[in-house]
């Protein structure tokens, strides 16, 4: 249950003014680059959040959430439940699904953002089958090659991008990316470069269930700027939000964190 709100003020007015403070950054960002600031979401990366933290969130304004983890995600719907019927609160999943987390996933999530592979969106568009309800998916594509990061190969996206599009079920809003983990902006940059190109690509192509696939979600805390400046419309966003998050026990794994 939600705490009453008397006993989190301090916490919600800290919450209230880290997300001012992102789109305040965000409208900066946009500005810079000639953009309008309406185009851009926040994403609201909830990992290692309870529930009480994410409605904190969503008092403050928040509308979009992240989850990576299945896990994480199951045990904090069923206490959001009513924000998201209320229309108040939209979930998705932006970290790397494994099949067999396929019914957990789409009990809890609207939208999945990491779809990287045609068995991975196959499964999906058939469990969507069976239960009559559309899903929207983005692709996540590795731009930067790195190896300790999930996504399509950047060669391959476009063609994956036009196969998922036919499938039932399933609306192709988009594509997903992590940027490069350098200190260089310019390679950064590039690869958010390359996933507009992308995404423009598909998009013009006329093809069968791309007319939607507009989506860039793309840039964190440290890098949405640039982002901002190569077209992003989704920014994720975590520490920002909520500030440094609990360090895991040491037995933990280590995984890709694409917010």
């Amino acid at each position: 249950m939600m705490t009453p709100r008397g006993t989190y003020t301090r916490h919600v007015s800290s919450v209230a003014d880290r997300l001012d403070q992102v789109h305040a950054r965000v409208e900066g960002a946009a500005r810079d680059a000639g953009r309008d600031p309406a185009e851009i979401r926040v994403l609201v990366a909830t990992k290692t959040q309870d529930a009480d933290a994410v409605r904190e969130a969503v008092e403050a304004g928040a509308t979009l959430i992240g989850e990576n983890r299945v896990q994480e995600l199951t045990v904090k719907a069923p206490e959001l439940a009513d924000l998201v019927a209320a229309g108040t609160l939209t979930v998705h999943l932006i970290g790397h699904l494994q099949k067999n987390k396929i019914n957990a996933a789409l009990g809890a999530a609207s939208g999945i953002q990491s779809v990287d592979s045609l068995a991975l969106a196959r499964a999906l568009s058939t469990r969507c089958e069976r239960s009559g309800h559309d899903l929207d998916v983005m692709i996540q594509v590795n731009v930067s090659g790195e190896a300790s990061k999930s996504g399509v190969a950047a060669d391959d996206a476009r063609q994956l991008a036009l196969e998922v599009a036919t499938l039932p079920y399933l609306r192709l809003t988009g594509f997903m990316t992590i940027g490069a983990n350098t200190a260089d902006a310019a390679v950064i940059r590039a690869g958010f470069s390359r996933l507009r190109t992308i995404r423009d690509a598909v998009h013009a192509s006329g093809a069968p269930g791309t007319s939607e696939a507009r989506e860039l979600s793309m840039g964190m805390s440290r890098d949405l700027d640039l982002a901002i400046a190569e077209g992003a419309t989704v920014v994720r966003v975590g520490t920002a939000v909520f500030g440094p998050r609990p360090t895991p026990p040491t037995s933990a794994p280590i995984t890709g964190d694409p917010a």
